[in-house]
């Protein structure tokens, strides 16, 4: 099928003004949203987090849902080892979650066992990312 152009927006109109574009909007901007969003993308594959080994017990647990407590993870990484601490990284103001978390195991080897078991494991509907936490030195932490 073909595309049929959508004629421009008041702000694309706004925008020319000041632009000089006479056709008052680029070709791609007058594409529907979901083909400029791939072509703004250029068909690329999702993000993959990359891996952090294991170098103390503190872990990093991402793609986590919304809905997910301390508690829950809590129970979750009790059921592989000892946990000392899990503490779910929320936004300043809104106080809602991002979607992250941070939990400490007792040990380096229980914090191994815990990415071997529970990495890219289903946990409220998302495939968990469970990895080492950075530490501060790669992060590029100022002194």
């Amino acid at each position: 099928q073909p595309v049929t152009p959508q004629p421009p927006t008041l702000w694309e109109r706004y925008i020319a003004l000041f632009t000089g574009n006479k056709a008052g909007a680029s070709k791609s901007s007058r594409l529907p949203k979901s083909e400029r969003f791939e072509r703004e993308r250029g068909g690329r594959q999702p993000h993959k987090p990359e891996s952090i080994e294991v170098t103390s017990p503190k872990l990093y647990i991402g793609n986590l849902s919304f809905h997910a407590t301390e508690s829950d993870l809590f129970d979750l990484f009790n059921g592989v080892g000892k946990v000392q601490s899990a503490e779910i990284v929320s936004h300043k103001y809104t106080e809602k979650s991002k979607g992250f978390a941070f939990v400490t195991m007792t040990s380096i080897a229980e914090a191994k066992r815990a990415v071997s078991e529970l990495h890219d494991k289903d946990f409220m509907g998302r495939k968990l990312v469970v990895s080492g936490a950075k530490s501060g030195e790669s992060r590029g932490a100022c002194d």
